[in-house]
């Protein structure tokens, strides 16, 4: 919480970030519809006017809210690339970079994402203004997938498998949204990330 003697311009950002973290929440808790202006206003501890001043519309709030969640799992992104740093090479390394991908796409950001998408599809604005962050957002983390495999993406056969678990990360991230599928999950990560190592290691 800030303080009286803190500087207004980190009281400001002090109050964006508490708006943005709370949307974020409300959309993976609740979904689009509970998530209006006072709703997260409300959750973030500060005056409706307070949110409108930073957000004049709902659109303003959502889209900066997933600019947020874009830089948010990017960072989260980089710690994991740090973690996967220390495994050793080999079918331990690819384990771990399934995992990871695999786990980015079952946190409450990607469920807060898919409250956004699942809107859009029916909100041309809307898509408008997400497509090109989630496109920005596939292409980092392809290319942050690639360097944690260390693998060559100018291989077709080696990029296509780097998408292939990325698109398995999402699809196991939908499946996790209305029930608890870690078991299940938990056995296609061992099988998946076998079958990749073998799959991206093997002669030419």
């Amino acid at each position: 919480m800030a303080t009286p003697h803190e500087p207004k311009q980190d009281r400001s950002r002090a109050t964006r970030q508490r708006l943005l973290e709370a949307t974020i929440d409300c959309l993976a808790d609740t979904g689009w519809t509970a998530a209006t202006v006072a709703v997260v206003a409300e959750r973030a501890g500060v005056s409706r006017g307070a949110a409108q001043h930073h957000f004049p519309t709902r659109e303003d709030l959502i889209t900066a809210a997933l600019e947020y969640m874009f830089d948010t799992r990017m960072d989260q992104a980089k710690i994991e690339a740090l973690s996967v740093a220390a495994v050793a090479e080999g079918a331990g390394r690819t384990r771990a970079v399934v995992a990871g991908l695999v786990e980015s796409y079952t946190s409450p950001l990607f469920k807060a994402a898919l409250q956004v998408w699942t809107h859009a599809a029916a909100d041309p604005a809307l898509r408008e203004r997400i497509v090109p962050l989630e496109a920005k957002f596939g292409r980092t983390a392809h290319r942050r997938a690639v360097e944690a495999l260390g693998v060559d993406d100018s291989d077709p056969v080696a990029h296509h498998l780097v998408q292939a678990t990325l698109d398995l990360a999402r699809g196991l991230g939908l499946a996790d949204v209305l029930t608890d599928d870690s078991a299940r999950r938990e056995q296609i990560i061992q099988q998946w990330s076998a079958t990749l190592h073998t799959a991206l290691n093997a002669p030419n």
